[in-house]
């Protein structure tokens, strides 16, 4: 299960790679992409972060069960 959940944060980093990517590639072509992007950015950045705090305390409370 928490490998599971490792993946899922790495997935996020790379949605987030990609999507600064394309924020910097629209940035003077079509701007309200760019932005639609890097919202995409931040929420990903955010879902990470979420989501990795959530695994660590998963792992933490089964190894205190475990003991």
């Amino acid at each position: 299960m928490t490998k599971i959940l490792k993946y899922t944060e790495y997935l996020y980093l790379i949605v987030a790679i990609i999507a600064i990517y394309r924020v910097i590639v629209d940035w003077n072509i079509n701007r309200q992409m760019a932005y639609l992007f890097l919202f995409f950015t931040v929420m990903s950045i955010a879902m990470y972060v979420f989501r990795r705090t959530y695994r660590r305390k998963f792992e933490k409370r089964n190894k205190n069960n475990k003991q």
